[in-house]
């Protein structure tokens, strides 16, 4: 009986050719050490993202992936993938047993999934020559599906979003998150491939593991100066204040019993705000960007609410993007909006969220769902979502504006740029996540489309993390968790578009087509393989004849 390690050997002696034409089967490694591999390359994954943030790791955790599957069938490769989806979803997404830990491993183990066709895709393209590039582009295919199903998708872990600093943070402004993805697995692919050959026996040419090796540098290094390549140039300067208001409970907000403490708050913070100006300790901001769901009461319908607004725009002397929710008239439907509240004419342009989390904002199949989790029909309305970017003037700056989970899709804050923003604004509430590591993993998504777009961001959460974030990516400002807070700074107003928003998701397709090519590629040489082997098999050879390639 032939095993699969032993065909790995065989095939190895067929591929002492270039560099990078044929990898060995990873004939080193049994069973046992393809699980380790798989389960180190989801723990490289997490450890490169926030919390931990040891961003290095990200490279070796797709090369380690890589690894894992080479030379595997399609169906080990699957499970493989399955242990390293597990691996870094089920902690890095912990925070959403804030709704159930029944809602938690469900959602991880549905991202979890999409691991095991791409690592069974891995495995089939890992035959090709180039195949560092193959598998790159699958890791960004992998990722454009999963961002968009099931239910409007859910990107959180791509490989970029442990990149918001140099090096690889650089390839976002040239090709939005999927190319920063792409620049992180190829890296990994080269040094995988540098390293297999250092393994080979007979050892091959020093000149071409050299050239691998010089590669990866040479990607690496290319990435940080790219923003300075492709920054917009400054329009003018605006002297921006956010407010952190705070809420009631840490981890525990319920928006049903203490909506009108945390409107309170939030105005009382602006008033604080208005009291600094007047004693000449802070200037006096042209604008005021306040959390989503500053006010969990609608105050297009609550009289009170919407004085208590305005009378806190009044006392600034500017205008305030407040967070808002607005209820349909029968309350079965509301629009999680950020609106701007201008000190004399009252509430004007908004804009509406338009990515929802699922069975937190709405409950999708409500009918079905809620037979199984009665909890969720505490969710008395469901959130819809917006339709339009969200490109809001204030005080002569026009806000790209996106709500919370939207700054995890690429398409809200690049249309948002697209149609004029000059100042990124993320509206956010947190306040269920407080200490859990999830709001340090926003604030670097956040920081990636700072760079991605060149433009500087200001982040205001209920209950942290508030920041300010230059151009650059780099964090000016950050506000302490579960405490009120306030700043004022002199922020950047940009002009012009890095090549990511002109581009818009054009890279992103390519990549994906660069990954099914690769795929059909592989697929037409597994049917020539094994055309050819029963060929030579010839009749009555029987068990001799040689087996095809996987």
């Amino acid at each position: 009986m032939v095993t699969e390690d032993a065909r790995s050997t065989g095939d190895n002696a067929q591929a002492a050719a270039p560099a990078v034409r044929q990898p060995p089967r990873s004939s080193l490694l049994g069973p046992a050490p393809r699980a380790l591999a798989a389960a180190a390359a989801g723990l490289c994954q997490l450890l490169s993202l926030p919390p931990f943030g040891l961003w290095w790791l990200g490279p070796i955790g797709a090369a380690l992936l890589t690894l894992a599957v080479m030379g595997a069938r399609a169906r080990r490769a699957g499970w493989l993938g399955l242990v390293c989806g597990a691996t870094l979803m089920v902690p890095l997404i912990r925070w959403q047993d804030v709704f159930g830990a029944d809602v938690w491993l469900v959602i991880a183990a549905a991202e979890a999934a999409y691991f095991a066709p791409m690592a069974a895709g891995l495995a089939w393209v890992a035959r090709l020559p180039g195949w560092p590039v193959w598998t790159a582009a699958l890791w960004v295919a992998q990722e454009a599906v999963r961002a968009r199903f099931p239910l409007g998708g859910f990107p959180w872990g791509k490989l970029a979003f442990a990149q918001p600093d140099p090096p690889f943070a650089g390839y976002a402004a040239l090709g939005s998150s999927p190319l920063a993805t792409f620049a992180v697995a190829l890296v990994g692919g080269l040094l995988l491939a540098a390293a297999l050959r250092l393994v080979r026996r007979p050892r091959p040419a020093p000149a071409a593991t050299a050239g691998l090796l010089a590669g990866a540098v040479a990607l690496t290094g290319a990435g940080a100066f790219l923003p300075a390549a492709t920054a917009p140039a400054v329009d003018h300067t605006a002297t921006v204040a956010l407010v952190q208001g705070n809420v009631p409970g840490v981890g525990r907000m319920s928006v049903l019993g203490e909506r009108m403490e945390v409107l309170e708050n939030h105005v009382q913070g602006v008033h604080r705000l208005a009291d600094r100006v007047e004693a000449g300790e802070v200037p006096r901001p042209d604008l005021v960007v306040l959390p989503e769901n500053a006010s969990d009461i609608d105050a297009y319908a609550d009289p009170a609410a919407a004085e208590m607004i305005s009378e806190a725009a009044r006392d600034i002397d500017a205008p305030l993007l407040f967070g808002i929710t607005r209820y349909s008239r029968d309350g079965t439907e509301r629009e999680v909006r950020s609106v701007v509240w201008d000190p004399r004419e009252g509430p004007g342009e908004y804009y509406t969220k338009r990515y929802l989390v699922p069975f937190g904002e709405y409950v999708p199949y409500r009918a079905f769902f809620t037979r199984f989790v009665e909890r969720l029909g505490q969710i008395g309305s469901d959130a819809v979502p917006g339709t339009e970017p969200g490109a809001l003037e204030l005080g002569g700056t026009t806000l790209a504006t996106a709500i919370c989970f939207d700054v995890a899709f690429d398409r809200p804050v690049r249309e948002s740029v697209a149609a004029g923003g000059q100042i990124i604004a993320v509206p956010t509430n947190n306040a269920n996540y407080n200490f859990t590591g999830q709001s340090d993993q926003q604030l670097a998504i956040t920081r990636l489309r700072a760079v991605e777009h060149g433009r500087p961001a200001v982040v205001a959460s209920t209950s942290g993390i508030s920041a300010v974030i230059s151009a650059e990516g780099e964090v000016d400002y950050r506000s302490p968790e579960a405490e009120p807070a306030a700043h004022v700074a002199e922020i950047p107003a940009m002009t012009g578009q890095t090549p990511a928003t002109r581009l818009g998701a054009l890279p992103e397709a390519a990549l994906c087509a660069l990954a099914v090519g690769a795929l059909a590629a592989a697929a037409v040489g597994r049917r020539r393989a094994r055309v050819r082997g029963t060929e030579q098999a010839g009749p009555g050879n029987g068990a001799g004849a040689a087996e095809a390639p996987e």
